[in-house]
């Protein structure tokens, strides 16, 4: 990554032929399960690699930890046949995977976000903006904090969206200081107003979409 991290910085390149690389290495799924294809490590070896492969490039290894972190979120807390349908193609990157929580009057402060999903027969209706999101129209998953509940933390639920899901939108690129693209960033992303609901993670408190 060192010979390349500054054209890919300049030029806002999404690097994913050496993210797949990496995943060949098991860098896809590195403390996600194995049973769903990944490496089934500890979040220590997970430190030790991701600060090892930041020497390389710190934007593509934040992406990575980010990707990580959205596939452990399903493997840890979605249903089995949520984890065999998202976590392979994740561990493997044959899909990239994006975390949103933070919101253009928010920040990331979960217990004031706007977002709403409400329940329709057997849809979701997803309502509200994201900001800053890391691979942002590059992901094909979109892991979504969103209010299902009354108002604090306890109201928050997590919705996977996918891409090519009809209302979903992205914002311009937003310039970012020099090393820090982790992707590639939208300002804003627009939330389907109906996604079908396979994915919804727990009861309350936490769920998929």
């Amino acid at each position: 990554m060192v010979p390349n991290m500054a054209e890919w910085d300049q030029k806002e390149l999404f690097p994913v032929d050496v993210m797949r690389k990496a995943a060949q290495l098991g860098f896809g799924g590195v403390y996600i399960q194995t049973d769903v294809g990944g490496s089934g490590l500890s979040r220590l070896d997970t430190s030790v690699i991701f600060e090892a492969l930041a020497t390389g490039c710190t934007s593509t290894t934040a992406y990575i930890s980010i990707h990580n972190m959205c596939a452990w979120m399903i493997d840890s807390f979605g249903n089995e046949e949520q984890r065999h349908k998202f976590c392979p193609p994740l561990c493997t990157m044959e899909k990239f995977a994006s975390y949103c929580l933070t919101e253009p009057g928010s920040g990331s402060d979960a217990a004031s976000l706007l977002t709403s999903a409400k329940k329709q027969g057997d849809h979701y209706i997803l309502n509200g903006s994201k900001a800053f999101i890391s691979g942002a129209g590059e992901s094909d998953i979109y892991v979504v904090m969103c209010r299902t509940g009354g108002p604090g933390p306890k109201g928050i639920s997590c919705i996977v969206v996918e891409k090519g899901t009809p209302g979903l939108s992205f914002g311009k690129k937003e310039k970012k200081v020099s090393g820090c693209w982790t992707g590639n960033n939208s300002g804003y992303e627009t939330l389907p107003p109906a996604s079908p609901t396979p994915a919804l993670f727990q009861k309350t408190g936490l769920h998929t979409c």
